[in-house]
């Protein structure tokens, strides 16, 4: 399945975008055209908890380094390929060490909030608007993300709230807050009156919370949303944490929305000893303004 999985990869990208070849004696690692992209290329079976398991060869990665370049993550029955630009993590890589086989360990967790990419020992990451082939074009045919425009921190709040309505959460936002959305991004959509009533404990916690996910009918909370638009991220972090120690059977996600200058920030913060200590590093992600507008874009475009 891995091989033909893989194949159908192949023949799909040059259908797409022309010749293709192999660097060195890696099988996994190609060229496009004369030097115009690098792609890695990774395959996981998904196991149990809709979780994907690669290793990324610390020899094949440096092969991307000072080139445009993708790790092409694969796996059965997938919807579209999934498509990490490697110069977002490259800094990150550099910042750890591989395990004792020389690969560095690597997860792509597949949710219904939103699926996620995992570096061991680092954190998760949003993985939405890297999915498909029109984002891999698009990134063939501009090296800028031109069209996305500069996000306040209300307009950051509107979107997301906008994903969350179309995946069937109800949305929350503070109070104070939602005078200041903006409406011209995306369809209006109603917004909780009240917390549900089982979180009574931490609800002075909650309601100050960017943006929570709610799933509908059944009062639990899938995620959790901070927009450290100026604020620092140790502060959302700290209010995550409030929430993951007093809630312990909560089993929702986290996750600090930012500018991409900060996700190094959030990696350091995170491998805080209080964050390892209380395993909110296991549940928190970064998302970038970029994955934000994009993911809702392809939302949009798929209804």
């Amino acid at each position: 399945m891995a091989k033909e999985t893989k194949e159908q990869f192949l023949s799909e990208f040059r259908n797409r975008f022309g010749r293709l070849h192999r660097l060195g004696k890696s099988l996994s690692l190609f060229e496009v055209g004369d030097g115009a992209a690098r792609i890695y290329i990774r395959y996981s079976k998904v196991h149990s908890k809709r979780k994907t398991f690669f290793g990324l060869r610390k020899e094949d990665l440096l092969q991307l380094e000072g080139h445009k370049s993708f790790i092409c993550f694969l796996w059965n029955n997938q919807r579209e390929p999934l498509f990490i630009p490697y110069s977002d993590y490259e800094d990150i890589f550099r910042e750890i060490s591989p395990a004792s086989d020389g690969q560095y360990k690597a997860h792509v967790y597949l949710q219904e909030e939103g699926d996620e990419f995992f570096i061991a020992r680092v954190g998760r990451f949003n993985a939405e608007s890297y999915f498909g082939w029109n984002y891999i074009t698009s990134q063939m045919e501009t090296a800028t993300f031109a069209d996305i425009p500069e996000l306040s921190h209300s307009q950051v709040q509107t979107l997301i709230g906008s994903i969350g309505l179309s995946k069937g959460f109800d949305i929350w936002i503070p109070r104070n807050d939602r005078g200041k959305l903006d409406w011209s991004l995306t369809q209006r959509f109603d917004i909780a009156a009240e917390l549900p009533y089982q979180f009574d404990s931490i609800e002075n916690i909650l309601s100050e919370v960017d943006i929570l996910w709610i799933e509908r009918g059944a009062g639990k909370l899938r995620r959790l949303f901070e927009v450290e638009h100026s604020t620092p991220i140790y502060s959302g972090l700290l209010r995550f944490n409030d929430v993951h120690l007093t809630e312990t059977n909560l089993q929702a996600s986290y996750s600090i929305v930012s500018n991409d200058e900060r996700r190094s920030r959030f990696v350091s913060q995170l491998r805080r000893p209080t964050f390892r200590a209380s395993g909110l590093d296991t549940y928190c992600s970064f998302m970038n303004y970029h994955n934000v507008y994009a993911w809702h874009k392809r939302i949009s475009e798929l209804k």
